[in-house]
């Protein structure tokens, strides 16, 4: 394992206190990003002959819920970014890794995803909300990609396309083509400083050079990548704001008696629940994907206003991190989710049998 825990350790407190400001002003985390390259943050997710350092993926969960304690925008902002170096790493494209791979390990160049239209975003619509046109060339894309995380910072987006047959492709889209273009980012309730909104393509001609994958079926569930599905990443990321709320809580309970018990219970839960996480990371499932999620989501939900709760009134004042918490938390509820867990979600709401 390159790099140390106490480098994460500094990383993440860092990260702590930079987070107020980050989230009042929605600005771009362009130094949390750099002092993640300066931690080899980047490094994690890649194989030795790119730069890499080849984390384990319980390392890599690991490390999510840690950072997403400290800043859950830059833990976010990095799953996004890892996600789209993963799809290129498991490409049999070689000249295109090369191409890509070892300034994304450094830090120099930002890549992210545009892949949510191909699973569950938009999925309703008649047609592709991005069209992909076969050419002598490669493909001409048109249409747009919703909810693409740090659009405007990316020289490349790993994209995926629909062709007129229903099969798919994932490309490596170089952000300065002809054609591309990038409207101002959606404001959000929480988590603006992703700059996540979506991308624009008229007519925007690719060649095979940047093909990642395809076309297929369900490009997302061929190969290497089927295996990597199912949302650990997302589960770690709420597990990392709910440690943050159940510190909170805790602190709080040391002079406050009557919070003792809810503290208690919220991290015996928040425990159970890592491990869980832990072990399926680790190949070593002790229940299913979408129950871990079900259940990080529900914990989210609870321990943040278990936080406010015990901040009062002071919670409900803009720049408390308690009011930040419940905003992060409810993010939950959208980001990739599927619709069992959200079914599983809105039972315990409306407090029904699931």
């Amino acid at each position: 394992m390159n790099g140390s825990l106490d480098d994460l350790d500094v990383l993440c407190r860092r990260l702590a206190e930079l987070a107020p400001a980050l989230d009042a002003s929605g600005s771009w985390p362009s130094e949390q990003l750099r002092l993640c390259a300066e931690s080899g943050v980047f490094r994690w997710f890649l194989p030795a002959e790119y730069g890499g350092w080849a984390w384990s993926e319980k390392e890599i969960v690991g490390a999510y819920v840690r950072i997403a304690e400290a800043c859950l925008t830059t833990a976010f902002v990095l799953t996004q970014r890892a996600g789209a170096c993963r799809h290129i790493v498991e490409s049999e494209n070689e000249p295109l890794k090369r191409r890509l791979l070892s300034d994304l390990a450094s830090g120099r160049t930002f890549a992210t995803v545009g892949i949510s239209h191909l699973t569950t975003s938009r999925r309703h619509f008649a047609r592709p909300v991005l069209s992909a046109l076969p050419t002598e060339e490669g493909y001409r894309l048109e249409g747009l990609s919703p909810w693409v995380t740090g659009a405007d910072h990316a020289e490349t987006v790993v994209l995926g396309g629909t062709l007129d047959d229903g099969r798919q492709i994932l490309v490596a889209l170089p952000m300065g083509s002809a054609g591309v273009t990038v409207p101002p980012a959606i404001r959000l309730m929480a988590l603006s400083a992703s700059h996540t909104g979506e991308i624009h393509m008229a007519g925007v001609e690719l060649g095979n050079e940047v093909l990642i994958a395809g076309p297929a079926e369900n490009i997302l569930q061929q190969g290497a990548s089927r295996a990597r599905t199912g949302g650990q990443q997302t589960s770690a990321l709420a597990l990392g704001v709910t440690t943050a709320a159940v510190r909170f809580l805790e602190q709080e309970s040391m002079a406050r008696t009557a919070l003792r018990a809810a503290a208690v219970e919220l991290r015996r839960e928040r425990d159970e629940i890592e491990l869980a996480l832990l072990a399926a990371a680790d190949g070593h499932a002790v229940c299913s994907n979408e129950d871990l999620r079900a259940r990080a989501n529900s914990l989210v939900l609870r321990s943040s206003q278990a936080a406010m709760a015990a901040a009062k009134g002071a919670g409900y004042t803009a720049g408390h991190p308690a009011n930040r918490w419940c905003r992060e938390a409810l993010f939950f509820l959208v980001w990739s989710c599927p619709q069992p867990v959200l079914d599983a979600n809105l039972c315990e709401l409306a407090n029904l049998e699931g």
